[in-house]
């Protein structure tokens, strides 16, 4: 879901020239409690890099050594050295990578071709951090054609495609980013973006927060010339993503298997579907009652964790929260159980528990690992209990298309908007962005939306245009 940091005043959503069919429609903001715009500033730099997804699919070379990317010297093409990747030399088969994501992201390439002569976002200097990956790419450089400067590096230490990361530094984009970083390198990369001289970012770019809060806390004054900041978090919904990332680590099938979701909110339940559609035993853990009223007329049993702990197969952890799964459920599962995470940080499952003399860690491959008891019991712990969907898999880019149009429309919103529009607070993308987002979607499956008439536009109380729901309507 995307977020918005306005600065100053409230109004409506302004559509340009080229958003022509939706220009007689105005829709404000729908206003987030500010507390949340506080939660993401003061989250704990622990957990920073860990927050979200990242991709296996990350191209390697043979010829590629130990050497860490920032005792590199490194050039491209164009002999600029602005910029800290794993191998520039990657750059070709990183560009093959983001040609064919522009293929799957039909809304970007459109809104691309439609706003680059106005170029709305010249003079903006926005700051990044993201997963640096294909889809990001043709974001990135959606924004590039759109007039604005960019900065970028990963949200995530293991979410980068170390090619794509070659392939945006080639064309001349100054990224800052490598799969595997450490923490300090993680957050060098941060500081290599945001501290540049003769340089002052105007927009902010962030997912997870962790940009956001390292200005915040070192350098406070640049907040003065930012008009806004869009903040965006992909982890839920995606109902292939845990299958994907669960067959691509186990090779299991999920037939019978036993499984328990930890959180039946928006990405639990997607996982449930998913599995119970598989033919899993499917229980739930639910702490709010509406949620777990769903979970029961949806046909899952809930149950507390400790009740079915010994029994299932499968653990995974949809909450949020911290310590869901702690040591002493870790000591009652059964050998072989898998033990996962879909939630947005690496707090819910507490792996730091796990590294213990007495416990041997066996790395089986990449981003699984097992862990081994004394009496020999095991368990599979996959991407060390960080979001499994793409430290494992990958999220389809046709459904990235959505989110990053999304982002390019608010970050245009925000850097157009007159002083007074937005005071400093957290907002949600309107609905009329989200419908104009989705209509440049549909002509790939060659959908025709049906019209209302004007006497059903009345009857309704809708303007023919829309938007065609309130702002509190969940879909």
């Amino acid at each position: 879901m995307e977020q918005l940091d306005g600065n100053e005043g409230t109004s409506a959503f302004h559509m340009p020239e080229w958003m022509i069919q939706f220009a007689d429609q105005k829709q404000e903001f729908n206003k987030r409690p500010t507390k949340i715009g506080r939660r993401s500033l003061s989250r704990s730099i622990s957990q920073s890099s860990t927050d979200s997804y990242s991709s296996a699919a990350s191209y390697t070379d043979s010829s590629d050594d130990e050497t860490s990317p920032r005792d590199k010297q490194q050039k491209n093409s164009k002999g600029s050295s602005d910029f800290c990747v794993k191998n520039i030399k990657q750059a070709e088969f990183g560009r093959r990578e983001i040609e064919i994501a522009e293929q799957e992201m039909p809304a970007l390439m459109a809104l691309r071709k439609r706003a680059q002569g106005e170029k709305p976002l010249a003079g903006a200097k926005i700051v990044g951090c993201t997963h640096i990956t294909a889809q990001t790419a043709v974001l990135m450089e959606t924004l590039g054609a759109l007039g604005a400067q960019c900065r970028w590096a990963a949200c995530n230490i293991y979410s980068t495609l170390n090619e794509v990361a070659a392939a945006l530094a080639e064309s001349g984009f100054p990224v800052f980013a490598w799969k595997g970083e450490s923490e300090d390198d993680f957050w060098w990369c941060i500081d290599r973006c945001v501290n540049v001289e003769g340089w002052q970012p105007n927009m902010i770019l962030d997912d997870g927060g962790d940009l956001t809060h390292w200005i915040y806390k070192k350098y406070p004054n640049m907040f003065k010339k930012i008009k806004g900041i869009v903040e965006e978090s992909v982890t839920g919904v995606h109902r292939e993503s845990i299958l994907d990332g669960l067959k691509r680590t186990t090779d299991m099938m999920f037939g019978g298997k036993q499984v328990v979701v930890c959180g039946y909110g928006e990405v639990g339940k997607g996982c449930c579907a998913a599995l119970k559609a598989m033919g899993s035993i499917v229980y739930v853990t639910e702490i709010d009652p509406i949620c777990a009223l769903q979970a029961c007329m949806d046909g899952f049993r809930l149950v507390k964790l400790n009740e079915v702990i010994r029994q299932v197969d499968i653990v995974i952890t949809c909450t949020g929260n911290k310590n869901v799964v702690t040591r002493e459920h870790l000591d009652r599962m059964k050998n072989s159980c898998i033990v996962c995470n879909m939630g947005h940080s690496n707090t819910e499952i507490d792996v730091a528990s796990l590294r213990t003399p007495e416990l041997t860690w066996e790395r089986v491959r990449s981003q699984v690992d097992h862990v081994i008891w004394p009496d020999g019991k095991r368990i599979v712990l996959l991407a060390e209990g960080r979001l499994l969907n793409l430290s494992c898999s990958t999220v389809p880019t046709f459904v990235l298309s959505i989110t990053a149009t999304t982002q390019a429309l608010a970050l245009i919103e925000l850097y157009n908007a007159p002083e007074g529009r937005y005071k400093q607070d957290v907002y949600l993308l309107p609905k009329k962005m989200d419908e104009y987002v989705a209509s440049l979607h549909l002509p790939t499956f060659d959908a025709h939306l049906t019209e209302l008439t004007d006497e059903q536009a009345k009857y309704l109380g809708l303007n023919k245009n829309g938007p065609f729901k309130p702002n509190y309507y969940r879909y």
